[in-house]
């Protein structure tokens, strides 16, 4: 059974914004830069990307200083399953590693469609359209 976490873009409630610790912020920045354009974000700042109320900032990490734990992966709402697909041949255009996708997930509802991928450094994330849910 699939679980989902709905986002309130309320002002009073909600996510206001999510840090992703990268090893190379220039090299991060080229492959965000297309990801959220094709997912219709825009970009702010020179590190930043927003959707709604709901902020996302790509910051240069220094591992030596320890991993840490977190979210296990970030899943991105898709407006339709073209987006979906568009995401899947981005990534396929891109040297990081697709898992899974774009593909039908019933488990998790009957029209689930979802891509999996990893970002350049390796972390989890999804690309995800439901249409009952809309």
């Amino acid at each position: 059974m699939g679980y989902s976490l709905l986002i309130f873009t309320n002002m009073n409630q909600g996510i206001k914004h999510i840090e992703i610790a990268v090893s190379d912020l220039q090299k991060s920045l080229i492959f965000y830069d297309t990801f959220f354009t094709t997912i219709g974000w825009q970009k702010v700042e020179r590190n930043g990307f927003i959707c709604g109320n709901i902020k996302v900032y790509l910051k240069q990490w220094d591992y030596s200083r320890g991993n840490t734990l977190g979210a296990r992966h970030i899943c991105f709402w898709a407006e339709d399953r073209a987006m979906v697909d568009r995401v899947g041949e981005y990534v396929k255009s891109t040297r990081v590693k697709m898992i899974r996708g774009p593909l039908i997930v019933p488990e998790y509802s009957p029209d689930y469609y979802t891509v999996d991928f990893y970002d350049p450094d390796g972390y989890m994330l999804e690309v995800a359209h439901t249409p009952d849910k809309d």
